[in-house]
């Protein structure tokens, strides 16, 4: 199974400064990312979200806020005939050293897991955030980066002005 990892905020939604989170009600999508997640499923990519949400246990929002905006996300989603197949996300604030806040590889672990067929050299990771490259770059699969600047450009990351142009690399 080939799979497009995504993180979600600042690459599929709109971002916040972390204290205005606990303001935000509903899910605002960046532009172009509904279509580009649309041609992503049609080249037969199972679409996987891996979001660190710290902002849970450091108390900007509740786990009933987090899944309330993920569960208008996917219904908006589903509307546009587009089926995210899973979403692992890290509640832990930065303090605690878990293992599952990216950059370290814990949500990728576990999809791996819980989806064994998952073949990485296949698949890719696309984010907004350094974070995100650095795990594609430890993971040694395809990753790209939205607005990140040639800092983060290694063999297998690639520079992307906005998501519409992931489109033209997969």
């Amino acid at each position: 199974m080939k799979v497009a990892f995504f993180d979600r905020d600042g690459t599929i939604i709109e971002d916040y400064p972390d204290k205005e989170w606990s303001s935000i009600k509903h899910p605002l999508f960046l532009d172009g990312a509904i279509d580009t997640l649309k041609e992503v499923v049609d080249k037969k990519y199972q679409i996987i979200i891996i979001t660190n949400q710290y902002i849970i246990n450091d108390g900007y929002i509740t786990l009933n806020q987090y899944h309330s905006l993920n569960k208008q996300m996917l219904h908006e989603l589903k509307n546009h005939n587009i089926e995210i197949h899973d979403i692992f996300y890290c509640p832990h604030s930065e303090r605690e050293g878990c293992s599952c806040m990216k950059p370290r590889d814990g949500m990728i672990k576990s999809a791996l897991e819980k989806y064994p067929t998952i073949n990485l050299a296949d698949s890719f990771l696309i984010g907004d955030s350094p974070v995100d490259l650095e795990l594609a770059v430890s993971m040694k699969i395809k990753g790209y980066g939205i607005g990140l600047g040639a800092d983060y450009q290694t063999e297998n990351i690639v520079q992307l002005n906005d998501i519409k142009e992931l489109t033209k690399f997969i």
